[in-house]
Parts: C-alpha cells; structure tokens; sequence
C-alpha cells in the first residue's frame, strides 16, 4: 500500500514547541484522512529546529464510494421543511428525491445518495492546505510582502518550503501538488544550514532519512537526545567528572540543534564559591549547559570532615568571597565550594569548572573557539551571580527605615536574612489583594506554627519530645549549630533560634523554632539570588540562615516548608519544617475559601488542590494526629483578625478630622467604634472561650469536604478501594447522640453503647475552641491519618473470609432497618431482651453486646484491626438469625425489638464504617 511523506521545513522553531507541534501535525492530518474515507497502517511524527516530518505508512489509494439513503419530510409537509431536507440532501429541487410510501405515515422523500471514491493525492492536496493555515501555534508571525494582506499565511517562523510524496515502496511516489501563498510542495529539502545548505531530492521516507543523515541532519529527536546524552557522559568521564544529567535540559538542546556535537567548556575556580543550585541554573537558564561534578571515590568521600550536608566543613575554609567586613577570604583547595550539596541538591559531588555544550557545526578547530565564546558568556552570566550572592550577605540601605518590621517580628538586623524579612514588610508587598501583604501573611503562619508546633512534636516523638531522626541536609546533635567564620557582627547577640545550640529541641524550644523558621521562611524572596532564579526561594533562604548561624531545623524548615509540591516529591520530617509547611499551606487554603477562590473543573490558579495533597501526605506519612476541621476556624481567625486590625486603621485614618467635634459633644462614638473593632480583633488572636460560629462551621465543613476529596485521590493512588474510602468518610459523618464527645460511652438500658468519640481530648484539640453539640468536633472525619488507618484495616479485614461473611450478613441488617425507616415502621428505642422467643435473637444479642465493648475499646486505642477482629464474632449470630428468626413478626412488639437488634448490628459496623456503601 502507499506511503505519505510530508515535511514542513520553516525557519527555527522555538524548542519548547516542537515535539506539540509534530504530535499536533499527526493528528491533525490523520483525523482528516478517516474522516474522507481513507485509512492507514501506521504513522509517526519527526522534528528538528527546522522541520516538522510526518510518515504515514499504508495509505488507501483511493476512498471507498459511498451510497446512502437520506430520510426526508412528508410529501405533504410544508415547503420550509422541504427546503431544510434539500440542503441537507444537497439536492437542487425537490424532483431529485424518491416518494417512499408508508402504511402508518404515508408518503415521504427519500433522497439516494452517491458519492464516488476519490484518489489518495486529491484528498491530501485539499487537506494539507487547511491545516498548515489553520494550525493550531502558540504563537505565530507573518512574514515578507504577502503579509501586509488580509488573510495571509501564519506560521511560527517564516515557512520555505513543502515537501509532499505519495506512493507505494514498488513504484515511483509522486509529488502531491498543491500550494498555499506561493509556496508550492515538491519532492525537494535542504540539509544542514552550514554543511549541507543545497537541495536534496527525495522520493520517499527511508531515502529522505538516509539523505538527510548524509547531509548533517539527524531526523530523530530521541536519536538526537541519545547522542548528546552518550557524548556528554564520555566527555566528562574522559576528563575525570561525572555529568549532572538534566531530562528537561536535554530535551530543550535536542531541540536546538540538527546535527548535534559535543564539546566542553570552563570557567574560573573562584566561582565555585557561588552555591551550587546558583552555578547551575545559571549555566542552565542562560547558556544550556549541563555542569559536571568531580568524582570522589568512597575514602575521599568517607573521610571529609563535614559539619552538615550543604554546610561548609570545620575544617575548610570560608567562600572565596570577601565577608561582610571586606577581607577577603582564602578560596578552598581543590576548587571545591564552601557549600557541599546535600542529598537532594545536584549531587552529593562538589561541582568542577567544566560545563558541557552543545553545538550544531563541527567546527574545523574541533570546536575551540566555540567552547572558548561560551566560557565568555558564563563567566559573565556567573558574574552577575557572584554579585547577588555577595550583596545577599550584606547589610541593605534602608536598615533605618526597617526598625518598626524589625520590631513586629522580633529581628535583629545585623543578620542579612533578618533585614530582607524587615524590607518585606516594610514594602507592604501584596500577596493577594483579598488576603494582605506578604508580611501579614508571615505574621499569620508564625501564629499557626506556634500553634502546631507541639502538636507535631508530640506525633513524631512521643516519648521524648524531642527531634526523632533528622531529615537529610540537618545536622546530628555532635554538628555544630553555624560553620560559618569571621562573621562577628552576626554572633555576637544570638536569639533564641541559635541558643540551643547543638541539642535536639525538647516540644518548649520547637515552638520557639517554629515561630523562628515561619517569620524567616519568605525572607529570602527579596534576596537578589532569588529576584534572578525565583525557582530557588527557600533553597537560598536555608544558605543564607546557615551563614548566620541559625538552628540546623529552621534553616531546612525555610527549604522544606514548600514541600512536597507533587505527588512525587518528598515530604519534610523535622518536626519545626512540618509545623511551618503545615501552616503555611492552611494559611493559604484557609484565606483563599474565605474569598471564595476555590478550584473550579480544571482550573486551579493558586494551586489549592497540590496545598491541600500536601497537607493530607505531611500528616499521613509523618502520622500527626490533627483535628483538622479546628485549625481551619483558628487559621480563619487570625486573618479576620487582621482584617479588623487594618480597617480599624482606615476608619481611624478617615475619621480623624472628626474627633476634635467628637470631643467637645462628649459622646466618644468614634473612640467607641474603634476600640470595639480592637477588641474583637484581639479576641479573634487570643485563646478565649468562643465557641465556633455558625458560618466558621460551615466554611470549615466546605473545605473539609475537598480535603475529603483529595484524601481519596491519594488513597486510590496508594492502591486502595474507593468503595471502602466512601464507606469510611459516611461512617464518620452519621449523625451523633447528643451527649457523645461529653462522656465515655456507656450501656444504655437495653444494653446498647453509643458510638464512640474522643473521650479525651486529642492532641490537636485546641484551648478554648471546644466543638459545643452539633458541631464540627463531633465526628473523626476531620483526623485524616485515622481515616486511612481505618481505610487499611476495613481494606485487610474484608480480604478474609469472615469479612466477607459478615459483610453479607450486616448489609442484610442495614438494608431491612432502611427499609422499615422508609416506610415510618416502629423501631424500638432499645432492645428488650424480656420480648426475645428465639434463641438466635438471645446469642445474637449477647454477641453483639459482647462487640460493641471490645471494638469500642479497640477505637479509643486507635486499633481498628482489633476492632474489625472484635466485630467479626457478629458472623455466626447475625447468619443463625435470619435463618431462625422472621423478623416482621405479627407482634408489633416483638418486631420492633428485632428491628432495634437489626439497628444494634448496623450502630456497631458503623463505627469503622457504612457498610452499606461497600460493593459486594
């Protein structure tokens, strides 16, 4: 069968655009060949800077004639009818369509439709045209004298030429003609723009590979990424380094190059001082280069003396950078930096001098000159890199306007990331129009930190109260708190965040801790480093709280508390970085429901769905307890206090012309508005007993419910049913009794234990915020982690034998007690044994009794496996009873006593989950 060969050759398109390009091209051009009646065998797409290519393999010739039969009106409809079937039928009058008749609905038209077969080559000349105007670019340009006229061609870049072959592999294809703006498809390209820039004539799609090839252009661009990719390692090995591989980078170079070679540059050992993530990004965003790291073997690895991961050594010298003081520092041996990357960063390898580039010539020199212009270009680039991080470590200008943010924060503004926390604030920078500035914001997530500091502390050392194993790139109780040397203007006054030197925090320091990390963690986004690189915010903020001297926690807290921003990525550990990402993302979340910003279909500009993930896979995989439901309402208040706060300010501000008049009439209105709205905002701060307000309530069950929604997308991601998901979250949210979260669960006269609550307050419940009856506190839907311990036990549990027995069995139950609910039936308020005939209802009876003590007890030790194991004795009783007992008895007495047992079994089930809405 035939093949199609196309090849769309243009001036350079933009890398990031080629590989949509050619997928767009493809499906593009195959969908219309279907829809014309064609059909094929295989097809795939090629792309280079200058070219998109397609192959379409087995191609019909021609397509199939078509006959149809189009239904019409009634011959006696009326004429506007008629005219509607003529068009559609593409008839010219009504005496070209047949009168079919009918029995039931009489006479109507009928139009017989014939449409021959068309030839493969006209239907591809039709189509290729519509498709190259109409194609669907990010962004496209018009070119040349043609361009000054409506309707011109678009393309990406100024398109040259068009090559179209059709035709099987045993004769000779031919052109298909066809032209769009005077540009007219051929069997003719171009190869390379420097080595082969002459014609090249082709016929079909494995001589226009093999000519190309020969002509300096690799077609393939995963071919293109393989050499670049296998050039690059020997390159480095060859030179004793290792090359940093880069999947993004590579893709991106593939894209910039038709015949891809190889070569090496370098730059002064001086700038190896720059961090790391500087050196390359820098080299990456300006030059795309790939950097190199020196090899290490394992001794040399084992034997350096580190304080921490990315902190200088004890026994290394200082950055090659002049300190704060101007004198200027010894560079370290070996060209290695003062900051070795930790587990995370580039490599655990220090990085060398040497980058990897790319070019698209071999060049008669080998490629000097080429490697020699590049080196020029990021000397300069790391330059201006090496400036930003010597300015970051110094003092700002403004230190006298910064004492009032310096102040409100408690900072100490001979520390430079202090100062750029003060210069934040100071600048009043908008975080959202709604929701304040970004130093509002800060002053909000320190409150919260403070709050979940303990909390946090409490679920990851529960004994201790202290740090239990530090996360990668902390430093172990023997490191020292700063590495950092002669910065004797930053030691000399340390704050509480460095006083406790090298020990692990107990839970009173972690607080501490955590007001630290959280007032710091967005100092570092008026840094110069991060105005150039904003990718890097919280990576440089940790550099920079390490060159203070500040805690080993808080400076990962300033890095992690970003964390995990994908499914993918890891999530902090130390109890001060998961306090501050914790809060963080509740501040967020929080503040963007209260303004009614939440995500809608696909859109999600403020990225509240990977916020809320994050919450949900830091408390799960770190197994913190939290009510989640009472931080919504406190986080909610912080920021109605500070909206109190500012427009008690404006109102001030407005009505300061008017207090002079207030004053002399002796009434003090004014002074009375104003002080109310401070007091309401200090209440909102402070920990007095308010009770949660209806419309808390409800904002907060809004956003628990898209909590509960992203808690099921993690959990079908970790592999579990949604079916048990869903029976789990109905089970947490039924309605209680209205003294459960008040007492311990007891028996009831008829023997009956109410379904269990927090008889003790948990560690997350907060002072003064006590969920009053009916409210949110009532259920455990709101503690995540013990909503997949339940979710994993039901999940074990119902793998067994005796689970699926008894979940039968207890779904019979429910859906009787349903049923007579339905229909208004008396049920019993509680079991009368007196009224028992049976003695299935008696073993039933005591079986449950028997179940519902032990699984409660097992709920209130959070052992949902036990509880499961104590509710799996209901399986013999419940099958004995519907096989021995007619629960619609006559008695009206006696069947609403076995209603209420048939409640019994339901009421304990329930308390794990709604077996109802479990498949099976």
């Amino acid at each position: 069968m035939p093949d199609l060969l196309l090849e769309l050759r243009s001036e350079e398109i933009p890398a990031r655009m080629q590989r949509k390009a050619a997928g767009d091209l493809r499906k593009l051009l195959t969908d219309g060949l279907v829809e014309a009646g064609l059909t094929y065998e295989a097809a795939r797409e090629y792309w280079t800077p200058r070219r998109l290519a397609l192959d379409i393999r087995g191609l019909t010739a021609r397509s199939k004639d078509i006959s149809e039969e189009i239904k019409g009106p009634s011959t006696k409809a009326p004429e506007q009818a008629v005219q509607g079937f003529l068009r559609k039928a593409g008839l010219a009058s009504i005496a070209e369509a047949h009168v079919h008749s009918d029995p039931k609905k009489g006479d109507f038209y009928v139009a017989h439709i014939s449409r021959p077969g068309r030839p493969a080559e006209q239907i591809i000349a039709e189509l290729v045209p519509g498709i190259i105007r109409n194609f669907p670019w990010p962004k496209s340009m018009r070119w040349g004298p043609a361009s000054a006229k409506p309707g011109s061609l678009r393309w990406v870049r100024p398109l040259q030429s068009i090559l179209c072959t059709f035709g099987p592999e045993t004769e000779e294809p031919v052109v298909v003609d066809f032209e769009i703006d005077g540009i007219r498809s051929g069997n003719v390209t171009y190869g390379h723009r420097f080595h082969a820039p002459g014609t090249i004539t082709v016929r079909r799609f494995d001589d226009y590979v093999a000519k190309l090839e020969a002509a300096k252009v690799v077609l393939d661009a995963d071919r293109r990424k393989e050499i670049i990719l296998a050039d690059a390692r020997n390159l480095a090995f060859a030179s004793g380094l290792d090359l940093v591989e880069d999947e993004g980078l590579l893709e991106e170079v593939s894209g910039l190059v038709e015949w891809p070679v190889v070569l090496m540059g370098e730059f002064e050992q001086d700038f190896l001082a720059i961090p790391a993530e500087v050196i390359r990004l820098t080299i990456r965003a300006n030059q795309k280069c790939f950097v190199t790291t020196r090899q290490i073997s394992p001794l040399e690895g084992e034997m350096s003396p580190k304080a921490t991961e990315g902190v200088a050594s004890r026994g290394s010298a200082a950055s090659p950078v002049r300190d704060r003081e101007s004198r200027p520092v010894v560079p370290p041996p070996h060209g290695q930096p003062a900051h070795t990357p930790a587990r995370g960063e580039i490599s655990q390898s220090p990085l060398s001098n040497r980058f990897i580039l790319t070019a698209n010539i071999e060049a008669k020199d080998g490629g000097k000159e080429i490697a020699h212009g590049n080196g020029k270009v990021v000397r300069a680039r790391l330059s201006d890199a090496l400036y930003f991080w010597k300015t970051d470590q110094g003092d700002l200008p403004d230190l006298d306007q910064l004492q009032a943010s310096a102040q409100k924060f408690g900072l100490d503004l001979n520390k430079p990331l202090d100062q750029r926390m003060a210069r934040l604030d100071h600048l009043n920078v908008t975080f959202h129009a709604k929701l304040g500035t970004q130093g509002e914001r800060v002053e909000r997530i320190a409150r919260l930190a403070e709050e979940l500091a303990p909390i946090v502390a409490r679920a990851i050392s529960p004994l201790e109260g202290e740090m239990a194993g530090r996360p990668e790139g902390v430093a172990s109780r023997e490191a020292p708190a700063s590495s950092v040397q002669n910065r004797k203007p930053h030691q000399d006054v340390p704050t509480p965040s460095v006083a406790f030197g090298d020990i692990s925090p107990s839970r009173g320091e972690i607080i501490a801790l955590a007001r630290r990390a959280a007032v710091l963690a967005k100092a570092d986004l008026t840094t110069e480093v991060v105005g150039e690189f904003p990718e890097l915010q919280g990576a440089m903020g940790r550099k920079y709280a390490l060159l203070q001297g500040e805690h080993p926690s808080v400076a990962a807290a300033i890095e992690e508390h970003y964390k995990p921003q994908g499914p993918s990525d890891r999530v902090p550990t130390d109890p001060v970085s998961v306090a501050v990402a914790l809060a963080d993302k509740l501040d967020t979340l929080v503040g963007f429901w209260a303004i009614d910003e939440k995500p809608t279909g696909s859109k999600d500009p403020f990225a509240l769905r990977r916020a809320a993930l994050g919450v949900i896979r830091i408390l799960v995989e770190n197994e913190v307890r939290l009510e989640i439901a009472m931080q919504f309402i406190r986080s909610g208040r912080h920021l109605m206090a500070q909206l109190l706060q500012k427009e008690a300010g404006k109102a001030e501000a407005r009505l300061a012309p008017m207090r002079a008049m207030e004053e002399l009439s002796g009434k003090g209105l004014l002074s009375q508005l104003t002080s109310l709205s401070e007091r309401a905002s200090q209440l909102m701060f402070s920990d007095a007993d308010v009770p949660p307000q209806d419309w808390e309530i409800d904002r907060a069950r809004d956003l628990l419910a898209f909590f509960h929604d992203r808690l099921k997308v993690y959990l079908r991601d970790q592999g579990a049913r949604h079916d048990l998901i869903d029976a789990v979250l109905a089970a947490g949210s039924r309605p209680i009794s209205p003294l459960e979260g008040e007492m311990s669960p007891k028996a009831t006269a008829g023997g009956a234990v109410p379904p269990a609550s927090h008889s003790v307050a948990p560690p997350s419940a907060l002072p003064g915020i006590s969920p009053s009856r009916g409210e949110i506190g009532q259920s455990s839907n709101d503690d995540l982690l013990q909503i997949v311990r339940r979710v994993e036990a039901l999940g074990s549990f119902l793998d067994s034998e005796d689970g699926r027995n008894l979940l039968a069995g207890t779904k019979r139950a429910a859906n009787i007690v349903a049923a007579e609910e339905k229909k208004a039936t008396a049920i019993a308020s509680s079991v009368e044994p007196a009224l028992f005939r049976e003695d299935a209802e008696k073993t039933l009876f005591a079986a449950v009794n028997q179940a519902e003590r032990q699984a409660g007890e097992a709920i209130q030790n959070e052992d949902f496996s036990a509880a499961m194991l104590a509710l799996s004795v209901l399986r013999e009783p419940v099958d004995s009873f519907f096989e021995k007992v007619l629960v619609n008895d006559e008695d009206q007495a006696v069947r609403a006593n076995r209603l209420a047992l048939l409640a019994r079994i339901r009421a304990a089930t329930d308390r794990v989950a709604d077996f109802s809405k479990i498949a099976g």
